[in-house]
């Protein structure tokens, strides 16, 4: 054989060696998501684990939110007035500070893949730009008590419990996507989690100190019509929820340690032991969107539980990319 050819082999088999090695290059991020997925397929429904080791959030750890790349935000990381970014392996690391005075509680991603932050002490609602971190006031109103947890329909319109601890009273705003702000019921019980029901008809409101469930209407208007109880419980209180495609909300029970599943209708489907007595809310995330984060104030850390159907939000976030 000639020198000439074999050079022209050799060349050829390194070629082919390079091919080989991009495409094993390209092929390794579908396989580590595949992985994962496999990973989550296996684990059994409704059996909380650690995801965040426990004092990395402080007491005023709230308002779970997750993005469409599997990230976890939640606030008061380290300290107060923060808001902190978990990855799936639970590693923390602080994304943003919130402007000086204000703390943060519940947190809701809009369809630009940006989020609101309810600032109670600065009676706001922030948006945090993603991509460059800048803050800025989106609505304030002196008038809300303390502006505590959000939902958001699919049209970009806010809901805000607004709770007066004192008083054992509270209110309920709509924050259009312009940033003007509307009362929407007020001398109700202490307001607390909220949430739209997937086909954007219902506001569930839950009142921590009263216990209760409530449904409105949503009006063409985005006004709410007459409430109905779903359902009162007869001990513990409430914090945050959220709802599934289904329709169903999950509940943080707070001072008994769980998270209810519970149809539009009021049954209770499961019930979800979260590893401390002080769940204060819960988003859904992942890759399917069918695990549960749920913040939890005694412990002051993340837990995480497989359920069998994805979020609402996550839903509707997927479906504006």
């Amino acid at each position: 054989m000639s020198y000439l050819k074999q050079i022209s082999q050799s060349f050829v088999i390194v070629v082919f060696q390079l091919f080989g090695l991009m495409q094993t290059a390209a092929a390794a991020e579908p396989a580590f998501e595949l992985t994962l997925r496999s990973k989550m397929t296996t684990e059994p429904l409704w059996k909380a684990r650690i995801l965040t080791r426990k004092g990395e959030f402080t007491p005023g750890i709230e308002g779970p939110a997750c993005d469409t790349a599997g990230n976890l935000y939640a606030v008061n990381l380290q300290r107060q007035g923060t808001i902190g970014r978990v990855i799936p392996n639970g590693s923390t690391s602080v994304f943003v500070e919130l402007p000086e005075g204000s703390i943060g509680n519940g947190i809701r991603f809009n369809a630009d893949g940006d989020f609101y932050v309810a600032d109670y002490t600065g009676h706001n609602i922030l948006l945090v730009d993603v991509d460059t971190k800048q803050i800025r006031t989106f609505a304030h109103n002196p008038a809300m008590n303390q502006p505590n947890d959000l939902a958001i329909t699919d049209d970009g319109t806010l809901f805000a419990s607004d709770p007066n601890w004192k008083e054992g009273t509270g209110q309920i705003w709509r924050i259009d996507p312009d940033g003007s702000t509307h009362l929407l019921a007020s001398q109700m019980g202490t307001t607390n989690g909220i949430e739209v029901s997937p086909d954007g008809k219902t506001l569930y409101v839950n009142e921590s100190v009263q216990r209760n469930v409530w449904a409105f209407p949503i009006n063409s208007d985005r006004s709410l019509g007459e409430k109905r109880l779903v359902r009162q419980f007869v001990d513990h209180g409430f914090d945050g929820m959220r709802a599934d495609v289904d329709g169903n909300l999950y509940i943080t029970r707070y001072g008994k340690g769980t998270v209810v599943k519970m149809s539009p209708s009021g049954e209770i489907l499961q019930e979800i032991d979260v590893l401390g007595a002080q769940p204060s809310n819960i988003c859904f995330g992942g890759p399917d969107g069918r695990t549960a984060y749920v913040t939890e104030v005694e412990s002051t850390r993340v837990v995480q539980f497989r359920v069998d159907r994805p979020g609402r939000s996550w839903q509707m976030m997927k479906s504006h990319q």
